[in-house]
């Protein structure tokens, strides 16, 4: 009886609970709360009622509150604020609320008749709508029935534009027309082929086009349910806009700023290419000579926006200017149907000191701080050439675990000099691409101590070009890539763990590299208003033929178990290829799924038995497999648990990656994940290593090491710091049939804990 009395009670208490975040309890008195709207069809023709109920839902007003569950939380608060609030939390509620939507703000006569407007936008011309509200003791909502019939076709498409130029430049595109005979109906398809035609004339020097001057008469047949379209202009245009203009005289200040609003002096003037640059050369910042190769508007070209669009990028991307401004004038005393053009540029401020300090954590226990000096340089020899010289630092330790009391530091000071150009022994065609092609040359030194271990001296020379096809597309190539690595102060312990391990020691004998590599990005990120984006990354990379061939002509033989060395170290030769491949789906209320692929292999040959340390491919960490120590997996079935490696990791020579991860949003810049990572990484058959298993397409899939968890992000869009904590589902080094662990999972038992759970910390998302 007792028991029977509380679940009474507790569901009493539920279902006033669930009506008080249902939102109907403090409703105005006769009011009722709408719920929203539902599209009814009647047809009696075959049509695509999913496409034609999407375009009526976008004409229903007003929209209801937002349910989540079956409750309205933001209505919750919003009533829970009430009327006035007076204490902060109060305000904030009613700020983060939302107000009832109520039936008598619904004015459905007012709904159909946008409903069949928008209806008559694709081609449905007689449709007509009903409504039909339907009310319970609290709420209330509205079906709108619409009769509609299969939408009118585009029969064929007439130009009859009275202005020959215009005409001509009009039929020459006509074959890429947007309309198309056979389709339906649309007015957005009209719209945008308006849009078309105006960028065809705005790049054949109709400045002063609009697409608005575009008209579409239509001949409708009801017999057959067709539209007839005949393109003409308007009666009344400008006679600018029927004027084809061509450029006359251009100006540039490129070191414009506001108070030049206010000056009127005249100023030095110099002319390169018929361009006028206000200004002393002696006194210029950039070269003229320089800037003019991003000028593509000159002097008696028709005007092309085209152009317009690829000088302005141009000169923005760059990198030496924080506006640049693009005014056109007519100049009428030069004649008709001439533009002036004035290209205003304010520069950024030449020197730029920066200095960063960041605390770095790692998934194998090792932590530290770093420390980055960077000295920017925008225009180092009047050519807008960028100079960076960065100083880097770094000290890290293991902060527990059985490595407690080892540590590393390093520094790395670093030059880099960028060219907005190709430098190259020969000409290069200008293109029409909207960004600026560049020439990058790097000199690196780097410094690594590993304390009782060794330390290490890397050189980095590499000369190469970086140039976009267009927004999504990058490439990069690297024709010369040389580092040379040199190991000192070996200590007993480092000595005897090579001697221990050839796959090591190999690794670590390999140290001259002298090659070229290239990239390929493909990147839809940053087109935000796609449901799909894709990311592919590709990079190959070659090494050591040209100093093989060089020593075959000497006359020297080379094998790998006799190699050639230069400056006394064996120089690498190798091929290595990899690709990365994402997948993004957006969904509502900018939550996501990505999906991420890897793949890459690389193969030693001629000199080489084994790839030097550095290129080798690593499994496991904070941007890998996030339930596996930094670069832990692997190779294949091998453990290095069990072994003595201190800080020092095995890689492998091909690496299958996968990872899924699904990005919701909890609150503002505060996101959550969810994430399952698989993968590892294998050395190939022919190396002579005998550590873990080969990769073997038969037995690959049995060797996957199997990750998942959940992630924290505060997410302030130039600024991402990143939790994941993890644990594995699968080990492959355990006995086969034994390597799911699924089943161990247990949280809470410290011991499983300390053995199993990972904690990343990490700065941006890991793909």
């Amino acid at each position: 009886m007792l028991r029977s009395i509380q679940n009474s009670l507790f569901l009493i208490l539920g279902c006033l609970l669930l009506a008080a975040c249902t939102g109907t309890r403090n409703l105005p008195k006769g009011e009722k709360l709408y719920t929203g709207a539902e599209i009814k069809l009647e047809s009696s023709d075959k049509v695509n009622k999913k496409f034609i109920k999407a375009t009526a839902l976008l004409a229903v007003r007003p929209v209801p509150n937002k349910v989540y569950l079956g409750i309205r939380p933001k209505l919750w608060k919003y009533n829970l604020a009430g009327e006035d609030p007076k204490t902060k939390l109060g305000k904030w509620f009613k700020k983060r609320g939302e107000p009832p939507v109520l039936m008598s703000s619904v004015k459905p006569g007012v709904t159909r008749a946008i409903i069949d407007a928008r209806l008559f936008n694709i081609g449905i011309f007689k449709s007509y709508t009903e409504s039909k509200i339907v009310e319970k003791e609290r709420t209330g909502k509205v079906i709108y029935t619409s009769h509609v019939h299969k939408p009118y076709l585009v029969k064929d498409l007439v130009y009859a534009i009275r202005d020959d130029s215009i005409s001509r430049l009009i039929l020459t595109g006509k074959d890429k027309s947007l309309i198309k005979p056979g389709d339906d109906y649309n007015l957005d398809i009209l719209k945008s082929e308006r849009i078309r035609i105006d960028a065809i004339l705005k790049n054949n020097g109709y400045f002063y086009f609009n697409p608005d001057y575009l008209l579409f008469k239509a001949d409708t047949s009801n017999v057959n349910h067709d539209v007839a379209f005949k393109l003409t202009l308007k009666d009344s245009i400008p006679k600018n806009a029927t004027t084809a203009f061509r450029i006359n005289n251009v100006y540039i200040n490129q070191n414009y700023s506001l108070n030049d609003r206010r000056k009127d002096t005249t100023k030095d003037t110099i002319v390169v290419q018929n361009i006028v640059f206000f200004g002393k050369e002696a006194r210029m910042t950039i070269r003229p000579k320089v800037l003019s190769k991003s000028i593509y508007l000159r002097k008696n070209e028709i005007f092309s926006r085209q152009n317009h669009i690829i000088t302005l990028n141009r000169l923005m991307s760059m990198g030496n200017f924080k506006l640049v401004q693009i005014n056109f004038s007519e100049n009428n005393a030069s004649g008709p149907g001439l533009l002036d053009v004035n290209i205003l540029m304010t520069p950024l401020p030449k020197h730029t000191f920066r200095a960063e300090v960041d605390l770095v954590t790692k998934s194998n226990n090792y932590a530290g701080p770093r420390v980055n000096l960077s000295i920017l340089n925008r225009n180092a020899f009047n050519g807008a050439e960028i100079l960076n010289l960065n100083l880097a630092g770094s000290f890290e330790a293991q902060l527990s675990g059985k490595e407690k009391n080892l540590y590393s530091y390093s520094y790395n000071p670093q030059l880099e000099l960028t060219f907005p150009r190709f430098i190259v022994p020969f000409n290069i065609k200008r293109t029409n691409s909207l960004y600026v092609p560049k020439t990058r040359l790097l000199l690196s030194y780097n410094y690594l101590k590993r304390v009782n271990y060794f330390d290490m001296r890397t050189f980095q020379f590499v000369y190469g070009f970086k140039w976009k096809q267009n927004i999504q597309t990058e490439h990069e190539l690297n024709p010369i890539d040389i580092s040379y690595t040199t190991i000192r102060n070996k200590s007993t312990a480092f000595t005897d763990l090579l001697t221990s391990n050839p796959f090591l020691k190999k690794s670590y004998e390999e140290q001259f590299i002298a090659g070229g590599n290239y990239s390929f990005t493909y990147n839809e990120q940053m087109m935000t208003g796609k449901k799909i984006q894709y990311y592919f990354h590709l990079i190959s990379e070659l090494a050591g033929n040209a100093l093989y061939l060089a020593k075959v002509i000497g006359g020297e033989k080379i094998s790998a178990e006799n190699p050639s060395k230069v400056a006394g170290s064996i120089f690498s030769q190798y091929s290595k290829l990899s690709v990365d491949g994402r997948f993004y789906y957006n969904l509502k209320d900018k939550n996501k799924v990505a999906l991420r692929f890897f793949a890459g292999v690389a193969k030693p040959f001629g000199n080489s038995l084994i790839l030097p340390y550095s290129k080798q491919f690593f499994s496991g960490g904070p941007n890998s497999l996030r339930a596996f120590q930094i670069n832990s997996v692997g190779p294949g079935t091998y453990n290095q648990k069990t072994d003595t490696l201190g800080i020092l990791q095995l890689g492998g020579d091909i690496k299958l990656e996968m990872n899924a991860e699904y990005r919701f949003n909890i609150y503002r810049f505060l996101k959550g994940a969810l994430f399952v990572d698989a993968g590892n990484v294998w050395l190939q058959k022919s190396n002579p290593t005998n550590l873990g298993s080969p990769f073997l397409f038969s037995k690959f899939m049995n060797e996957i090491a199997v990750g998942a968890g959940v992630g924290l992000r505060v997410d302030v869009s130039f600024f991402i710091l990143r939790f994941d904590l993890a644990f594995p589902l699968r080990k492959p080094w355990l006995e086969e049939n034994h390597r799911w662990v699924a089943d161990q999972i247990n949280f809470g038992n410290s011991g499983w804990r300390r053995e199993n759970l990972v904690l990343n910390v990490a700065i941006g998302y890991p793909f």
